[in-house]
């Protein structure tokens, strides 16, 4: 990554370096399990003999190697973000995994019913990191009146 003046990612790289592949890392094995392995992945998620997949519907394995896909594809998104740390392609991947992640948050905070209290910790828990993370890393790549000074600037140019 090339530092220039005002750039929110100078000086932080490793921090968005491994909030990025923190991201990545959280859902790789998630992605490549349920891709090469969909009846196991639904019979067995997240291991450990807990069930929490299989404990909401039956298994479809068009639907479990689409998810199964859908991560690795984030994780390829999150781990390139990490390895050119661009300021635009850090904010894309934060935000397509934020729209990820947040619906699917909420899915889960819908079927805790289906859990023990100590899965709902654990699998809530979870998604309130993946959601915190991004967010603060996000804020962290605004430039302080970033917005504000763009529309001044693109009023003044005309």
């Amino acid at each position: 990554m090339k530092q220039r003046d005002g750039d929110p990612l100078a000086g932080r790289r490793r921090i968005f370096r491994a909030g990025l592949l923190l991201l990545a890392a959280t859902q790789a094995g998630v992605g490549l399990w349920a891709l090469a392995a969909p009846r196991s992945f639904y019979d067995g998620f997240p291991g450990a003999g807990r069930q929490w997949i299989s404990a909401l519907g039956p298994y479809d394995e068009h639907l479990v190697r689409d998810i199964g896909s859908s991560f690795t594809a984030l994780v390829v998104l999150l781990v390139l973000a990490a390895v050119f740390l661009e300021l635009r392609l850090v904010q894309a991947a934060l935000a397509a995994w934020l729209v990820f992640v947040i619906p699917h948050f909420a899915y889960h905070l819908t079927t805790t019913e289906a859990y023990s209290l100590g899965d709902n910790v654990a699998s809530l828990g979870g998604f309130a990191l993946q959601i915190a993370v991004p967010l603060v890393l996000l804020v962290l790549t605004m430039r302080p009146g970033e917005g504000r000074s763009s529309t001044r600037a693109a009023k003044a140019s005309r």
